[in-house]
């Protein structure tokens, strides 16, 4: 008899198998006991018939405890009535670890409650379909760069610089000297380029800030693309094809998962139309004086709001092109003709999301990065390697970062970001 995984059922219809799984709820009526099983790689329904198994299998089905592991053996079978499409029907059941009180029932529970038990969180519906979705959009983005011709390196977790400055950083003792969790492997990537081309990196990076806010975390998971001989605007087809390519792997591979979380496909179908529409920063802050926003002005940075009513003016992914440069990191390339602005962008999700994507063409001139560097108060020494880049056949080239997480909870449609990282809860006092 074949031992089989959930999500394998529809190859087995109409034949006896044996499944390894965690009863999730169950429910019964006087004759029959519906048990919800999961196995890690799908959810779906076995029926216990009392008429059609011995007396003490439908009393074990009955006097299940939730997340008790067993092992049913039964005949698989079509189920038009669910979204899965096959349940089991169980013929026996063996126990193998019991489950006492668990602590996550059906109820409503608050999030603060279910992060301090995000080890346990893990294992419901939700949760599974979203993970389901974070994995597919890192199986999508190594799919897309590889075919793309891009290499991947792997940058430094430990860095003794700082590429978005020094106020945000987790600062180390790493053998009597500063060392400091990265912010971004971008600075390593841009070097990278020069060796190999196209590269990207995925990675862990930190914030070392104390945020409520529903989109931040302290540590998050960012891809972060690197192209030599690139200019701006070649740099932001490659961002929308990207994640024009991440939306449609989401909608083909993971449906069940969009099932689960009630997320309207009709939507997302929306977000693969290209190209993204693109408004600059100076029409953007116009936009918004227009429409009665009266706490931004020209050279703030966008808040929450801002940007959700930016979004949701193109009911897309748009693009808002070149910021001011003061608040803007140093390495980012001047304007051509606005010695205030530097050439960047940022991606803004719609649905109040808020940006996925942050960008720049690089700066190529040695001495005016070596200014922006003293300008920022930045020890040149530190830099000294990444000037070198410019020292040695610098070319024009472009990058990007896409925070994972972010992304994640907006093709998921869920409300908090915390919910798509898999193990927050160690920090949970301190994540936001």
């Amino acid at each position: 008899m074949e031992q089989i995984q959930i999500i394998d059922a529809k190859k087995h219809v109409g034949e006896i198998v044996t499944i390894g799984a965690w009863v999730a709820n169950k429910r019964s009526s006087g004759k029959i006991a519906f048990l919800q099983l999961r196995d890690g790689t799908a959810y779906f329904q076995g029926v216990v018939v009392k008429s059609e198994v011995p007396e003490e299998v439908f009393q074990m089905a009955k006097n299940l405890n939730q997340e008790t592991s067993i092992v049913v053996t039964g005949e698989i079978r079509e189920d038009s009535r669910s979204k899965f499409g096959y349940e089991i029907g169980v013929q026996n059941i063996e126990i193998i670890g019991e489950s006492q009180d668990y602590p996550i029932t059906p109820k409503e529970h608050g999030t603060d409650f279910l992060m301090d038990h995000r080890h346990l969180w893990l294992r419901s519906s939700r949760q599974h379909a979203i993970m389901q979705i974070r994995n597919e959009l890192i199986r999508a983005s190594y799919e897309f760069f590889n075919k793309e011709g891009f290499v991947k390196i792997d940058p430094p977790i430990l860095t003794g610089s700082a590429p978005e400055g020094t106020t945000d950083l987790f600062e180390t003792n790493y053998f009597d000297q500063k060392a400091y969790l990265s912010q971004s492997g971008q600075l390593y990537m841009e070097a990278a380029a020069m060796a190999f081309g196209k590269v990207f990196s995925f990675g862990p990076t930190f914030r070392a800030e104390k945020s409520k806010t529903r989109r931040h975390l302290i540590e998050f998971w960012m891809l972060e693309p690197e192209m030599a001989f690139m200019h701006q605007e070649e740099s932001l087809e490659v961002q929308e094809q990207y994640v024009a390519y991440l939306v449609q792997s989401v909608l083909d591979n993971c449906d069940y998962a969009l099932h689960v979380l009630k997320r309207d496909r009709a939507v997302l179908e929306k977000y693969t139309q290209l190209p993204f529409p693109r408004i600059t920063y100076d029409d953007a802050i116009k936009l918004l004086e227009e429409n009665g926003f009266d706490d931004i002005k020209w050279g703030d940075d966008f808040g929450s709001p801002h940007e959700t009513f930016i979004a949701n003016s193109f009911d897309r992914p748009v693009f808002i092109l070149n910021y001011p440069k003061a608040i803007k990191p140093f390495y980012m390339k001047p304007h051509p003709t606005r010695e205030d602005l530097v050439i960047c962008a940022d991606m803004i999700a719609p649905e109040g999301y808020g940006e996925i994507i942050g960008g720049s063409e690089r700066a190529t001139d040695y001495e005016y990065l070596l200014e922006q560097i003293r300008a920022h108060g930045l020890d040149e020494n530190e830099y000294s390697w990444y000037l070198d880049l410019r020292k040695y056949g610098s070319v024009p080239h472009s990058g990007f970062g896409l925070g994972l997480e972010r992304t994640v909870t907006w093709l998921a449609g869920i409300e908090h970001v915390r919910e798509a990282i898999p193990f927050p809860r160690l920090l949970n006092r301190i994540y936001p």
